[in-house]
C-alpha cells in the first residue's frame, strides 16, 4: 500500500466524492457548482457551461488519479449547502513562497490540533471582503509536506453552524506514510 492520506468521515453527515460511477453523482455535481462560484463563474455567464464540463472532468480525473493524495466530500443532508476537499502537496520551495505571499486576510489564523499531524492552522472566514464564498481551511506543516482541509458554502447564514462538524472531520486526518524498514532512522511518536 502507497502512503495516502486518510480522514474518517462520519457516514451520517457526508457523502465521500468517488471519481467513477453514479455514486455520489448529485453531490459531485453540487461540489462542482460551488467551486465553480468560488472562483467567481455563475451559469448563465458567458463560458461557464465549458469550464462546468472541464472543472467536471478536472476533479473526476483528480479523484481517479490522485495517488491518494485527494480526498472530498459533500454534506450529506444538503449537497448545495457545503464541499470539503482535504490534500497533500509536497512542501516544495514554490509552495512555501506562495504561502508566504498570501494576502493579509490569511494571516488571522488559530492553532489546531490533530491527534494524527500535530499542531496545525484553522482559518474561518465567515464574513469574507471581494464577494468570496464563506470558507474554512485546516493546514498542517509535516516538513515534507502540507497536508490541508477546505471547505466552502454558498450559505452564509448556516455556514457558522457546519464548522463543528468541520472541526470533527479535520482531527480524523491524517497522512500514512509506508517506510520500509531500514529506510529511515527516525522514529515517529504521536503528537501528545
Amino acid at each position: 500500500m502507497a502512503s495516502q492520506l486518510q480522514a474518517d468521515a462520519d457516514r451520517d453527515r457526508w457523502v465521500p466524492l468517488r471519481g467513477r460511477g453514479i455514486s455520489g453523482g448529485r453531490h459531485r455535481r453540487a461540489t462542482i457548482r460551488m467551486l465553480m462560484s468560488t472562483v467567481g463563474i455563475s451559469q448563465g455567464q458567458p463560458g461557464a457551461g465549458l469550464m462546468n464540463f472541464v472543472a467536471t472532468r478536472v476533479i473526476k480525473a483528480g479523484l481517479r488519479g490522485a495517488n491518494g493524495r485527494f480526498l472530498a466530500w459533500s454534506w450529506k443532508e444538503d449537497p448545495s449547502a457545503l464541499a470539503a476537499m482535504a490534500q497533500v502537496q509536497d512542501l516544495t520551495p514554490h509552495l512555501r513562497a506562495a504561502r508566504a505571499s498570501m494576502p493579509m486576510e490569511f494571516d488571522d489564523t488559530e492553532n489546531f490540533s490533530n491527534p494524527h499531524l500535530g499542531v496545525g492552522e484553522k482559518l474561518v472566514m465567515d464574513d469574507p471582503t471581494s464577494g468570496r464564498t464563506p470558507m474554512a481551511t485546516y493546514t498542517w506543516d509535516t516538513g515534507s509536506h502540507l497536508v490541508s482541509l477546505t471547505a466552502v458554502s454558498p450559505d452564509k447564514e448556516r455556514f457558522l453552524l457546519f464548522v463543528p462538524a468541520l472541526d470533527e472531520l479535520a482531527r480524523t486526518l491524517r497522512w500514512s506514510e509506508d517506510i520500509e524498514v531500514g529506510e529511515n532512522n527516525v522514529l515517529r511518536l504521536p503528537p501528545q
